[in-house]
């Protein structure tokens, strides 16, 4: 039987993942399958929270680029991330999986506030928390903020879930021949600029040698491997062994 490697993670998804085919919005097959996907990992008595964006229903830095100022759209980016939150929240729930979502943004009618130690209670009691709304400041991107959460926590893995297997030299989409890279140091990937989080994100985790995983969100069983010790997707390290 399988075991889990890791008392606590944390599972970062991007807005986009919870389109599916769609252009926008949410794609009721897709949250179905991530519930799936986060029910097979509490399964193994993993302790799992989630942060979540909102990219398949607003971008701040994209309305910033026409006109809009950043602050605003920042803040509107934050709640994109509390709307996806709460459909995954649903999506949990009715697959018997208490789940909690805990906003940076206080908006007590929907979620609770952001507050570490009940956090950390939830998850003591088998319970997942979807931390909602980034880090509740604009200008910091929701990588930043599941890093920030995850070392607030003290998850012993960040997994982020993309539609790419891992990181690669380029562009695998606009370049066929970009090469997978199975492991990088932080400090690597910053003087590269390979983009897989951004630079506030990946700092953060150096400096706290937090380790990530960067795989992609299907095949199903996926975040399964990778919360069993299995070499899925790429793995960000403080240094090579």
């Amino acid at each position: 039987m399988e075991k889990s490697r890791y008392a606590r993670i944390l599972l970062k998804l991007s807005g986009e993942a919870l389109m599916g085919n769609q252009t926008s919005g949410i794609s009721a097959d897709m949250i179905r399958y991530v519930a799936d996907e986060v029910e097979s990992i509490v399964k193994l008595g993993t302790q799992t929270a989630l942060v979540v964006g909102g990219g398949n229903i607003f971008r701040g830095i994209a309305a910033a680029s026409f006109g809009m100022e950043r602050v605003p759209a920042d803040h509107m980016g934050m709640l994109a991330t509390v709307i996806n939150s709460l459909a995954l929240q649903a999506a949990l729930e009715s697959k018997g999986i208490p789940t909690r979502v805990q906003s940076a943004i206080a908006m007590h009618a929907v979620a609770e506030p952001f507050i570490l130690r009940k956090a950390v209670r939830h998850l003591e009691k088998g319970r997942v928390v979807i931390f909602a709304a980034g880090t509740g400041n604009p200008y910091f991107t929701t990588d930043t903020a599941a890093v920030l959460r995850a070392q607030e926590i003290r998850a012993e893995i960040l997994l982020k879930a993309t539609k790419v297997d891992g990181i690669y030299d380029s562009d695998p989409v606009k370049h066929p021949g970009a090469v997978f890279i199975r492991k990088i140091t932080y400090r690597e990937a910053l003087e590269r600029h390979l983009n897989v989080m951004d630079m506030t994100a990946i700092s953060l985790a150096m400096d706290n040698q937090l380790p990530v995983a960067v795989l992609n969100l299907k095949p199903r069983g996926n975040i399964r491997k990778a919360v069993c010790g299995q070499l899925v997707g790429t793995r960000l390290v403080h240094a090579y062994e």
